[in-house]
């Protein structure tokens, strides 16, 4: 889509320069007859058809109207719909224009039908068909994810946007001074064969032509959908987002190679965990507004063959996952929740009891526990402007009595009982606490979580 925004301006002045009401003194065209006579081609109707077909391709790539994907509350919102029509619709007027151009070529290539002329229409077809397929993808896009509102899904990615925007809310409410309300919020959907994912607002897509995603998207797997208490990913993904609309993408990593820095740790730890920044961040957000039963969710993801879990990668952006779980126990230490912490941390070190079985380097094995204290203090008990300077743990809020709401909404979904009103984010905490104590069959606490959610 980039490379087509850039030659636009090009095509479209040499088409405004071409002399179409030019007179020239044409041999029409002909074509050998079988009886040795010589009879002209009529051109006409092929020439029409290029520049119509250019045009309903353009006027097919429609905007989306409210209410086609359904009216119930899983369809997408009108913001939602609003925002991929401004897309779409920017776009759109381009290949209107350059539509425009084709057929005026059509009608100079009917009227003379020199050689030039028609591979000059030709030659714009062409780029008029690229502008249509670059355009096609981002509606197909678009199309796909809302059209899985109309099924049986729908309440299941409603359920998942109202967890995320739950998290929004959390946040912006605990922010200490006022900040632009972001809008649409958070938009989920379905992608089997991928593990989950955001694409966050406001960056160009591949997907989408390098255009700018309008709003967070959230990718799920169908397998962490049917398994509700593995859907902290809900609350990792959306903290990335949150990261980036709170202006904290630049700050945090900066602020984790200085602290790093200053505590005298060798350069290159510092620079890879302030590579880490925004999936440590993810992870330690998703704790703060999810509660301790977001490290059983991220040991679930992390446990894997000790080949693997062990493995370091230098350039990797994700730390280490033998790593990962230690760093969000040392946030649970630090919000009173000791026995948890070290509950979590004894399973994991019975699974993987030899770190150094994997080639993670001495030098970052020996400055960990330093290091993960740090940065945890850096992350989420330091005051930032950009939080109304409050520390993130203050704007989030996580306290040892919503672990105890959680735990209640456990006891009630597992009965089928109205979880009350409890955070939404807070019942992917209460499905584990009821997985875990076998309080319901699987299938019964996940019935139970989508009809709560369904319920808001």
């Amino acid at each position: 889509m980039n490379r087509l925004l850039e030659s636009r301006s090009q095509f479209l002045s040499a088409a405004e320069d071409e002399p179409w009401g030019a007179s020239f003194d044409l041999l029409p065209i002909h074509q050998p007859a079988r009886d040795g006579f010589i009879e002209p081609i009529d051109l006409d109707p092929w020439l029409r058809v290029q520049a119509l077909n250019l045009k309903r391709h353009a006027a097919a790539l429609r905007p989306f109207q409210s209410g086609e994907f359904g009216t119930d509350p899983a369809s997408p919102s009108d913001a939602h719909i609003d925002a991929v029509n401004a897309l779409l619709n920017r776009l759109r007027s381009q290949l209107q224009r350059i539509a425009t151009q084709v057929d005026r070529s059509a009608a100079a290539a009917i009227h003379h039908p020199e050689i030039a002329r028609l591979q000059a229409l030709v030659s714009r077809k062409e780029w008029g068909h690229q502008w249509v397929q670059a355009i096609e993808q981002i509606w197909d896009f678009y199309f796909e994810l809302f059209g899985q509102r109309q099924t049986q899904f729908g309440s299941w990615l409603l359920a998942c946007d109202r967890i995320a925007l739950d998290c929004y809310q959390d946040i912006y409410m605990g922010l200490g001074q006022a900040r632009s309300i972001p809008t649409p919020a958070p938009f989920s959907y379905i992608k089997t064969g991928f593990g989950p994912a955001t694409f966050r607002r406001g960056i160009p897509l591949t997907k989408l032509g390098k255009q700018i995603n309008p709003f967070p998207l959230i990718q799920l797997p169908y397998h962490r959908m049917v398994n509700p208490w593995t859907l902290g990913a809900i609350l990792h993904e959306v903290s990335h987002n949150i990261q980036t609309d709170l202006n904290l993408r630049q700050v945090i990593p900066q602020a984790i190679a200085q602290r790093l820095l200053q505590a005298g740790l060798p350069r290159s730890v510092a620079l890879t965990w302030s590579r880490w920044h925004s999936e440590t961040f993810a992870d330690l957000s998703g704790l703060l507004l999810g509660g301790p039963y977001m490290v059983p969710s991220l040991m679930d993801i992390a446990g894997r063959s000790p080949a693997s879990t062990l493995h370091f990668h230098p350039n990797a952006v994700h730390p280490t996952p033998y790593l990962r779980p230690f760093i969000s126990t040392e946030l649970l230490k630090r919000l009173g929740f000791m026995k948890e912490a070290d509950q979590y941390n004894q399973i994991w070190q019975r699974v993987y009891p030899n770190p150094r079985a994997g080639n993670i380097p001495d030098e970052f094995l020996q400055s960990f526990n330093r290091a993960k204290q740090l940065v945890v203090d850096t992350v989420c008990f330091t005051p930032y402007n950009e939080l109304g300077n409050k520390s993130f743990a203050e704007v989030a809020r996580f306290r040892p009595m919503h672990q105890r709401m959680i735990e209640e909404a456990g006891e009630r979904l597992a009965q089928g009982n109205d979880p009350g009103i409890i955070p939404e984010r807070f019942l992917i905490g209460a499905s584990r606490w009821a997985l875990d104590r076998r309080l319901a069959e699987p299938k019964v606490i996940t019935q139970n979580f989508y009809r709560a959610l369904g319920r808001r």
